[in-house]
């Protein structure tokens, strides 16, 4: 069983070190940067925009797990191994699942926007730019720690938990197979991580209505957000230490008008006993007053513990994945 659990824990556990070590791969590399680049050429007017729409959510997640599965599956096939364990394939899918999964990035400017609100709101204004779509520019202090925390949630659904479902729904589905090993498992798995990831990119930068073409890409990422962001509320209560919060957010959840977001956010809001708002879009009472700075303080440990929750439950399932495999 010890090559196996090693093919599939360690990509995961070395994607999570190298997430803490250096937060992001350099932009000029970053492979979502350069898949937001090609992203970019087909956010403009066109004759038909839903038909381009549905080609583009359709065919470029595809070619970007393709590459990602390809990578992985040549290493897989030809690199060296080390006790039944085909390190290079672990190393690329390792460097797959750093580049599709960011959490510490997340906390930290989420921390900078926090600290920026007592010593410094106009800086505060900027810098939760990289956080969130809306106007900050007459944003209070506790406007802005709403925004912040809000977004911190979200994104943790987005960026961190998405992909780590993903890697072990595909994995997970290779297993059973009479073709199934360790190797299969996670070649699919980085296939899932690496779609999900291109298709939560497209939604962030064509999903709205203003933009025709990003209509497809929205209801895809609907679609491939609904377990991931109610996992994550499940690993903000367990963090929080507060199953109830997790109860009393389901009401809220339906606030916001995307179908997942608001299970993340309203969790976080229960859990902290703060009431998050994005003025004219929603209200989550999860308590009377927005944010202090130490509730929102509070929040970015939340998300980073939610985090490690996420991990560690990852960790198991795969473990128990690798188990099977070991004796199918």
């Amino acid at each position: 069983m010890a090559a196996p659990a090693v093919t599939l824990l360690a990509p995961v556990a070395l994607a999570v070190a190298l997430d803490l070590a250096v937060s992001e791969p350099p932009r000029r590399v970053h492979p979502v940067a350069l898949f937001g680049t090609l992203v970019g050429r087909f956010d403009r007017e066109w004759a038909r925009p839903r038909l381009v729409g549905v080609a583009v959510a359709v065919v470029l997640p595809l070619a970007a797990a393709a590459v990602c599965t390809g990578i992985v599956w040549v290493a897989a096939a030809h690199g060296l191994r080390v006790g039944g364990v085909p390190v290079v394939a672990v190393a690329a899918a390792a460097g797959v699942c750093f580049s599709v999964a960011s959490l510490r990035m997340l906390l930290d400017v989420t921390g900078k926007v926090v600290a920026e609100t007592e010593a410094n709101p106009d800086a505060a204004r900027q810098s939760v730019r990289a956080l969130v779509g809306r106007d900050p520019a007459n944003l209070s202090p506790a406007a802005l720690r709403s925004a912040a925390v809000e977004s911190a949630a979200e994104n943790l659904a987005d960026g961190f938990v998405a992909p780590l479902v993903w890697f072990v729904a595909g994995a997970t589905a290779t297993v059973g197979g009479s073709a199934a090993t360790a190797e299969t498992a996670l070649v699919a798995g980085v296939a899932a991580a690496a779609w999900v990831k291109a298709v939560n990119t497209l939604d962030s930068m064509l999903g709205y209505r203003s933009k025709p073409v990003g209509w497809a890409s929205a209801r895809l990422d609907d679609a491939a957000m609904f377990l991931p962001a109610r996992v994550a509320a499940c690993c903000l209560a367990v963090a929080a230490r507060s199953p109830g919060s997790l109860r009393r957010a389901r009401s809220l959840a339906r606030e916001p008008a995307s179908p997942n977001s608001g299970w993340p956010m309203a969790t976080a809001a229960t859990a902290l006993g703060v009431r998050l708002e994005k003025p004219g879009a929603y209200v989550l009472d999860g308590g009377p007053e927005p944010p202090s700075a130490a509730a929102a303080r509070d929040a970015v440990r939340l998300v980073g513990v939610a985090g490690g929750v996420a991990v560690a439950a990852a960790g198991a399932w795969l473990l128990a994945l690798a188990g099977v495999v070991a004796w199918s």
